[in-house]
């Protein structure tokens, strides 16, 4: 049932009860999400390693093979740059291919058809030829899942043109990304959060489509910005809390779209608060982060009454040993520290 349906009162047929809101999981609205763009569009069609019969290797599929069959829910061989170049294929072709990607180390043998293929078809075909795909994939850590599976490369990506980088941190963000998504002529990469599949909460009735050239503020605040995306938003909304505690007023900014960025609401944040803190699970290096420190410092240099922080993995593979894995990985308190050092 979708948040917009209602169901019968017992003993009073279909008298309906109004459902302003519903409980979800984050892998759950992403299945939504999938369910409603096969039902609304026959040339949608969802492909990659185990989507079918599995569900999914995180489950996100589950149930889809039965209810659109193999045509349309079509498990993939182990070729990342097969599938993925079938996909841009199908895209030319007039189809809405959404490609699922297992992890995103993985996509790494199917960089070559991202970045030569999909990225610059549309621009070296003189806007003849667009490529209407999306691709979703995993990413992240904080699982265990050691050095070759827990990567951050979504600023990979977000560095090449010709791509929308989307990283739904919210249950509604995962349910409506893709719709819009899939009506971008431009390929769409989305990352996915490991770490977020189990995330429960209210779906609200009223959601929509999501505004996919927007960050969103999560939560206002008036002496630091908090600006992070994915899988580091709710620690960055526990170290809002833990800074409140402590008579701060930390404003919370989800990227939500890693490219384009939206620099008017980054600037409009950091201009009223004066202070930044970057949230970025990649590594500090050439990353995203950096990025985003840059943008600040060249759009708001004297707003800034502190030099802006990062919070970054540390520069090291990812360990498998939990408590190694969460020493590498920003964590609450890190932002925590980062924020009174900016405050002063």
């Amino acid at each position: 049932m979708t948040a917009t349906q209602s169901t019968p009162r017992a003993g009073q047929g279909a008298e309906p009860i109004e459902e302003p809101q519903r409980k979800t999981t984050y892998r759950e609205a992403l299945r939504d999400a999938l369910r409603d763009a096969l039902r609304a569009d026959e040339r949608v069609f969802l492909m990659g390693e185990d989507v079918g019969r599995y569900g999914g290797c995180f489950g996100v599929s589950l149930g889809l093979l039965e209810e659109f069959g193999p045509e349309r829910i079509r498990d993939t061989p182990l070729s990342e740059s097969g599938f993925v170049g079938a996909g841009i294929g199908a895209a030319l072709a007039g189809l809405r291919p959404i490609v699922e990607i297992m992890t995103v180390n993985f996509s790494l043998l199917a960089l070559d058809q991202i970045l030569n293929n999909a990225a610059t078809l549309l621009h070296m075909s003189g806007g003849q030829l667009p490529v209407p795909l999306v691709i979703r994939m995993t990413t992240g850590a904080g699982r265990q899942l050691a050095a070759q599976h827990s990567h951050s490369l979504e600023g990979w990506y977000a560095h090449i043109p010709g791509l929308r980088v989307l990283a739904p941190a919210t249950i509604e963000d995962a349910r409506y990304m893709l719709a819009p998504a899939l009506a971008d002529p431009d390929p769409v990469l989305i990352f996915e959060h490991g770490a977020l599949y189990n995330a429960s909460g209210d779906l609200p009735a009223d959601a929509g489509p999501a505004d996919l050239d927007h960050a969103a503020v999560r939560r206002a605040g008036n002496d630091i910005s908090l600006i992070t995306y994915g899988g580091s938003l709710p620690k960055a909304l526990a170290a809002a809390d833990e800074l409140a505690a402590d008579g701060i007023s930390a404003e919370v900014v989800d990227l939500r779209t890693l490219r384009p960025l939206d620099d008017a609401t980054l600037t409009a944040s950091v201009t009223r608060t004066h202070r930044a803190v970057v949230v970025d699970e990649a590594w500090r290096s050439g990353s995203l982060a950096a990025e985003i420190s840059a943008r600040i410092t060249e759009q708001c240099f004297y707003d800034l009454d502190a030099p802006v922080e990062r919070v970054c993995s540390a520069e090291v593979p990812i360990p498998y040993a939990r408590r190694l894995e969460e020493a590498a990985l920003p964590q609450v308190a890190d932002v925590v520290a980062a924020a009174k050092r900016a405050v002063g």
